[in-house]
């Protein structure tokens, strides 16, 4: 059941457009003490105002959830019910819950495949604004976008790095599939997402991941993590050639994520076709060898560049000069990701002067 308790707005932040992030301040009813954080999904339930008496789901914030430290407006009572839904929309998200909502996807009635661009498939959110920052400092002008996928949380708008990627150019878009949603475009399946991005929108890449934080629970193959399987046979299923980024970490506290985390090697040991694994040169870690059938390729990196870009360079409280492992195996994917894109376009453009069309 939900754990859902009225409330009282009593201090909010500017909302910074239709469709985003709001934090705000509530005060649970019957307990005028306790006032706490909260967000809530203008996309979903609109903006709040001070004096909007609103329901909350308090159950992250009680269980001390690391990734989710507040509360989520589930409905505003004072100015939320008067929603008339997206005008054209006609394919529900969140079905079947109290939060569905009907979305236009972007899938198309014809398939054309293979697609044969590339595809980085994330382990993390965090990984993303390295990959994307390498990207582009490796192939200026080559567009990569962001499909964002179950694995971590799902409203497109809880993510600030999109948000500061997109700003700066660092993304050609944002898709949110699946589960997921709140994103520049929906899509119903991943699949979708990257054949409409790769083939309709013509990102010459995609990286593909979970949204902000992680779902656990502790063992093999309980954790959000595993969104990067069903990701990358979705990418070698279409075609693309599929980068996984492989979570690292120099500083993890957890023996299971130190060097290559269990996460990435579980996803390589189930795969059922070879992907592309980048390591950061200079780096004393290992190729294993319990996953040698997989394309390992050695890159450099510039991890005092990347601190300097002004984009996050924390990690589960971490900053890069604690765990530079992570930034670097995430700036590796990046630099790999843009060399495929760019002997792709390479081989499209001299086969292009070849025929002529």
């Amino acid at each position: 059941m939900l754990k859902l308790r009225r409330g009282l707005v009593v201090a909010v932040q500017d909302a910074q457009g239709p469709a985003c992030e709001q934090a705000m301040r509530v005060e649970l009813a019957g307990e005028p003490a306790a006032v706490r954080q909260a967000i809530a999904d203008t996309g979903l339930v609109g903006c709040c105002q001070v004096g909007d008496e609103v329901v909350v789901n308090v159950q992250a914030l009680d269980l001390g959830l690391g990734s989710g430290g507040f509360d989520i407006v589930h409905a505003n009572l004072t100015r939320g019910l008067g929603g008339d839904g997206l005008p054209g929309a006609h394919v529900m998200k969140l079905n079947y819950t109290s939060l569905q909502h009907a979305v236009v996807p972007v899938e198309g009635a014809e398939m054309h495949l293979p697609l044969a661009r590339p595809v980085a498939v994330l382990a993390l959110h965090g990984q993303l604004a390295p990959v994307a920052w390498a990207f582009a400092q490796a192939v200026p002008g080559l567009r990569v976008g962001f499909v964002q996928t179950e694995g971590g949380a799902l409203p497109g708008g809880h993510s600030y790095t999109v948000a500061a990627l997109r700003e700066r150019g660092l993304l050609a878009g944002h898709i949110t599939a699946g589960a997921a949603f709140g994103g520049e475009a929906e899509s119903l399946t991943t699949a979708g997402a990257l054949h409409h991005a790769l083939r309709a929108l013509d990102w010459h890449a995609a990286i593909c991941g979970p949204g902000p934080g992680i779902v656990g629970s502790s063992s093999a193959l309980g954790h959000g993590g595993m969104a990067a399987l069903d990701a990358s046979h979705v990418a070698l299923a279409l075609g693309c050639p599929t980068v996984l980024v492989a979570r690292m970490s120099s500083a993890d506290q957890r023996e299971r994520h130190r060097g290559i985390s269990h996460h990435t090697l579980t996803v390589l040991d189930l795969l059922l076709a070879p992907v592309i694994v980048a390591l950061p040169a200079a780096r004393d870690v290992e190729r294993p060898a319990c996953v040698t059938r997989h394309d390992w390729r050695r890159t450099s990196v510039d991890l005092p560049a990347f601190a300097g870009s002004g984009l996050a360079t924390r990690i589960m409280g971490r900053t890069l000069t604690e765990d530079p492992l992570f930034f670097a195996a995430a700036l590796a994917a990046g630099g790999v990701l843009a060399e495929a894109a760019a002997t792709r376009r390479q081989v499209a453009s001299a086969a292009h002067e070849r025929t002529g069309d």
